[in-house]
This record gives structure tokens, C-alpha cells and sequence, in this order.
């Protein structure tokens, strides 16, 4: 244990993706952003220098949900990190920031072996301390190896840089003061898409609203609540509670409650909006005064794991007379194909191209789509261009991108303030896009993420679960003391 006066050395590392294995999509190294050194510290602005903590930076590595990692990427990010751990020994901590539903191609509980890795080099004594999405997933093995863990308690996760400096000042607290704590861990065989536990809306509103109730009693140190990740088929893959301490009774008997709160209201969670399928969903916009009236295209979400490929929705848009009709103005946001956007960047605004979009990664739904039609906007650094047929604008990129914010269709010269229909690969709205929508559907469109999930086929998460076992029994939800 440090006195005050003492200097920690504290590492970060993490890689950080949520991956469908229900996706065809394979992530690479080439879809992660890495980042070691000063541009390393450089993302966490509430690391102080003068805080008495030598912030050590290790690797961060970083992807846009996807599809499962491949075991040569895997290996090489994590280990690069295992040897600059060996290499910057001893450390007094580990700062560990990863998001919790990564799959490794042939691998499972692929976080509870990466830092069962790290553990192995630091060594007992080290704390580390892990920053999660609430869609992580917690097994016994990760929750035993971390000293500390935590995850965000909104979604959409307006809160995720607060969790991840709750997470360094616990460990700076812990390593300064209070050494290890209990934990009190217990999974809740549920396993729900995030489309349907958003904190704006009850349960998970009033479920998670005990998570600060039970953090601020005597003898918690902290409490949280995962939702896990419904589009990988791993046993791991359910809710979980852990709550964090040094009052073993308090902690247990919060954790029992936590789990108690979430499966009391398992059958109460519905979807964040309105729900139907893609034809009915535009229907209701056309006819809707409300503008812009938006519609997720939520089974080929690239932000929940989706290829961001799939062409299903717009071979079906391009079949609705009312979207092409150019009296109607229609964003599509997005579909990926590098071949295509390239060929519309080559081919320059103005210019008419016939090119056959999408399906090549994700092509079970429906194969890649033929449409003729005008550039009507190019980004050649970001390799996006819009494609315009009719009062339909069709974005597609050449890596896949989320659009989440304005400025991602202003930069195009779109302007979904004003549009009519803004239909966006997405489950529940991000902030910017919810504000600004008039109204907003849900539609129930297929992917990998699709939001059917006993469609999708899982084998491999632990059976009784909710929803796939509907008549289980009332589980036992005693936590273990980790």
C-alpha cells in the first residue's frame, strides 16, 4: 500500500469491440484505430499531470462494432500489450479500458483471457481495474481476475467517459489508501438486444436508478448492472450484477437485489419505439405530417455488430414508388461497398453511374442490389459519396461508419433537418438524432443484429434463458463473494 506522498505507476491498455457472431463480417487490423503513447494519454483529458499517478500508456486499440475478430488480429494486439507490460514493469496498476463483447474467431470469454494474460505478467498484487460497456458480458472468470469493475449506466451512453475516470479514481483511491475489495457477482439468465433495456424508458430507467442508490452506501464502493450482448452465441452472454466494497454482507445483499430488480422486469422491456416491419414502417412515415420522420434500419446496425452491408432495405426502397418519387426527399444512411463508392468518387458529381450496391459481405438477406443513378455528393478523403435516384439520396462508404451525428450528412451537403424520410442502419437513436427527429419507427429489418433473436439460432449461452426459454422458473440469484 503507497502512502500519499508515494508516485503510482499506473498502465492502460484495452481493445475494445462488440462483435456479432451471427455477422459474416471478419475484423481485421485494418478496422481498429490504435493508439500507443502521448496520443494515448491524449484521449483520457481527466488524466492530470501532477496527480501523484505516472500514467503509463500501454496500447488502445478500438473498432467500430463488427463481426468476429480473426484469432492473427487478436493475437497481435494483445500481444503487443503483453510486452510492453513486460517491458515497463513493476506497475503499481492497470487501467483497463475495453468494452466486453469482443469474440475471437475460436475462441470464447475472449476478455477473461485477455486479462487472465495480464494478470499473469503483473502478477498478483497489481490491481486492475476495467471500464465496460453495459453491454458487455460478464463471466465468473472475468469478474474473479479484475480487482475493479464497473460499466456505464445509460444508453445510449452519454456517460461513457464518466465511467471510464470512475474507473482510473477508484483504482487511484484503492492503491492509495484502500487495497483490494470484495465483489459480489451473480449473472441473470437474461439476454435482451439494447433496443429494448434503454435507460430513457422503464424498467432499465428505474432499474438502473438503483445502481446510485445502492454505489453511495457505507461500505459500496461501486455498483453496476450489464445487459450483456444478445448477437454472440457464448455461454457468458446474459446480464450480470457485480457490486464492489469492503462490507462483504452489504455488498451481496445490494447484488441480490440488483439481479432481483432486473428479472422481476424481465418480461416488462419492450422496444425504445414504435415498432414494424420496413414496409409498414414507411408506409406510416409517407403518410405522417411529422418531418423529418425517422426510421431505424435496425438488423443491419454497424454500431450494434451488423455487416453495414446488407441490401435488403434499400432493394426494398427501391421498389416503393413513393421513395424514388422525387417529390419525396429520402436519406439512406449507408451502406458499405468500397468497389461502388469508389466508382461514384472516379466518376465525379453529376455524373450518372450503374453499379450493383451492397450484399458482398452480408449477402443472406438479399444479394447486391443494381441501381442507376446521379453523384450527387463526394468525399474522396473520407471515401463516402451519395447517390441519387429519384427523391432518394443513398449514402455509401468505403469503410463502415456509423451516422450517428448531423454533421455526418451535412458534410455531404445533406440536410436531414429537412428532409422528410431519414432512414439510418441503427437500433435506438443516438442523442443528436433523436432530438432531432419528429417522430421515429423501429423496423424490424434482417442482419446480423437482427432484433428477432430466436431467429437467429443460438447454441451455445446456457439454457434456461429468458426470452428463448419463455415458462423457465424463477432463477436462483444468490452472488458469489469473488
Amino acid at each position: 500500500m503507497h502512502s500519499r506522498s508515494e508516485p503510482l505507476r499506473i498502465g492502460i491498455a484495452g481493445i475494445a469491440i462488440e462483435s456479432s457472431t451471427f455477422s459474416p463480417h471478419r475484423t481485421t487490423i485494418d478496422d481498429f484505430r490504435v493508439t500507443r503513447g502521448d496520443e494515448l494519454l491524449a484521449r483520457y483529458d481527466f488524466l492530470k499531470p501532477g496527480d501523484g499517478v505516472e500514467w503509463v500508456p500501454l496500447l488502445h486499440a478500438v473498432a467500430v462494432p463488427g463481426g468476429p475478430v480473426t484469432e492473427e488480429t487478436y493475437e497481435r494486439l494483445s500481444g503487443e500489450i503483453y510486452s510492453r507490460l513486460a517491458d515497463v514493469e513493476p506497475l503499481d496498476g492497470v487501467f483497463i479500458d475495453f468494452h466486453g463483447a469482443m469474440s475471437v474467431l475460436g475462441r470464447t470469454d475472449i476478455e477473461a483471457e485477455f486479462v487472465a494474460g495480464i494478470r499473469e505478467i503483473v502478477g498478483p498484487d497489481v490491481l486492475l481495474s476495467a471500464s465496460m460497456d453495459l453491454h458487455g458480458n460478464v463471466s465468473r472468470e472475468l469478474a474473479e481476475t479484475l480487482d475493479l469493475i464497473t460499466c456505464y449506466r445509460k444508453a445510449p451512453h452519454t456517460d461513457a467517459w464518466d465511467t471510464r475516470e470512475r474507473a482510473a479514481r477508484n483504482l487511484v483511491a484503492r492503491l492509495r489508501s484502500g487495497g483490494r475489495p470484495q465483489k459480489a457477482w451473480v449473472q441473470v439468465p437474461v439476454l435482451l438486444p439494447g433496443e429494448k433495456t434503454s435507460t430513457r424508458i422503464d424498467p432499465a430507467k428505474r432499474i438502473y436508478a438503483l445502481v446510485d442508490e445502492v454505489e453511495a452506501m457505507d461500505g459500496v464502493l461501486d455498483a453496476a448492472i450489464w445487459v450483456g450482448y444478445a448477437w454472440a452465441d457464448e455461454p457468458r452472454c446474459q446480464a450480470a450484477v457485480v457490486v464492489t466494497g469492503d462490507d462483504e454482507t452489504v455488498i451481496a445483499v445490494q447484488a441480490q437485489r440488483l439481479a432481483e430488480a432486473y428479472w422481476e422486469a424481465h418480461d416488462e422491456f419492450e422496444f425504445v419505439a414504435p415498432t414494424g416491419t420496413l414496409a409498414e414502417c414507411v408506409e406510416r412515415a409517407v403518410e405522417s405530417t411529422a418531418r423529418p420522420f425517422f426510421i431505424s434500419d435496425s438488423g443491419d446496425n454497424p454500431t450494434a455488430g451488423g455487416a453495414g452491408d446488407t441490401s435488403w432495405t434499400l432493394d426494398a426502397l427501391l421498389r416503393t414508388p413513393a421513395i424514388t418519387d422525387p417529390g419525396l426527399t429520402t436519406i439512406y444512411a449507408a451502406i458499405v461497398d468500397p468497389e461502388v463508392t469508389a466508382a461514384a468518387i472516379s466518376a465525379g458529381v453529376g455524373t450518372t453511374v450503374s453499379v450493383e450496391v451492397g450484399g458482398k459481405i452480408d449477402s443472406g438477406p438479399c444479394g447486391p442490389v443494381s441501381l442507376k443513378a446521379e453523384v450527387a455528393a463526394v468525399d474522396p478523403a473520407e471515401g463516402v459519396a451519395v447517390l441519387r435516384t429519384g427523391g432518394l439520396h443513398v449514402i455509401v462508404t468505403s469503410r463502415r461508419k456509423p451516422y450517428h451525428l448531423e454533421s455526418d450528412f451535412t458534410q455531404l451537403g445533406l440536410e436531414p433537418r429537412k428532409a422528410d424520410l431519414v432512414i439510418v442502419k441503427i437500433g435506438y437513436l443516438e442523442p443528436e438524432l433523436y432530438a432531432m427527429a419528429a417522430d421515429w419507427l423501429l423496423a424490424l429489418t434482417p442482419g446480423g443484429v437482427n432484433q428477432d433473436l430466436l431467429s437467429l439460432g443460438h447454441h451455445h449461452i446456457d439454457r434456461p434463458m429468458y426470452p428463448f426459454d419463455p415458462d423457465m422458473p424463477t432463477p436462483t440469484l444468490a452472488p458469489e463473494l469473488l
